[in-house]
């Protein structure tokens, strides 16, 4: 297998070393072993991969270099809501409504909609949950309470209010019977 000699194989050792994601040690690695003379279907059996995968890892090494073997951008819709204003939104969010979003609490339609008119950037409800995920929020919210609400003054109203339910008593006596009917004694006749 034709490798391109960009740098040592002791460099590249120790590149792979240095590498935070473990596939670009993986592919640092194959062609370390490519390097040493070994063909793609044993490096395939050595770091468990393809052997196409490998020679799609040594095509890239020839062609770039070290470079090659990072990640490639994935395919798909690039985001709506640009990554330089990410930063712009998150503080958007953990700022809490303003008077202009007239909501005590904010929920995905409104963030939806905080999206569109501050950001430029449309998104459905989904598209909303599913950012805010990748953004690393929950959905999960704790219960809303008012803008004007006053703890104490719950905490006191809740002390001073008068019993709300005062328990009944039973409107009938209940008899010394066992079998919890409402049937007087001795009116069943028995039978011997």
């Amino acid at each position: 297998m034709h490798v391109v000699v960009h740098c040592s194989i002791e460099k590249l050792t120790s590149m792979a070393r240095l590498k935070r994601y473990v596939r670009i040690r993986e592919r640092l690695r194959g062609v370390v072993l490519a390097m040493e003379g070994h063909t793609a279907p044993e490096i395939a059996r050595m770091v468990g991969r393809g052997r196409r995968t490998v020679q799609e890892w040594i095509r890239r090494f020839n062609e770039e270099g070290v470079d090659g073997l990072n990640n490639r951008p994935l395919p798909g819709q690039p985001t709506k809501l640009k990554r330089t204003d990410e930063a712009a939104f998150r503080a958007r969010i953990e700022a809490g409504p303003t008077e202009a979003d007239a909501v005590c609490t904010l929920r995905g339609a409104d963030i939806g909609r905080i999206l569109e008119e501050e950001f430029g950037a449309k998104y459905s409800i989904t598209g909303v949950y599913d950012l805010l995920h990748r953004l690393g929020y929950s959905s999960l919210r704790p219960r809303p309470r008012h803008r004007g609400h006053d703890p104490e003054a719950a905490e006191r109203w809740v002390h001073d209010a008068p019993l709300l339910s005062v328990t009944s008593r039973r409107s009938m006596p209940t008899s010394a019977s066992r079998s919890g009917s409402r049937t007087r004694r001795g009116s069943v006749s028995r039978e011997y």
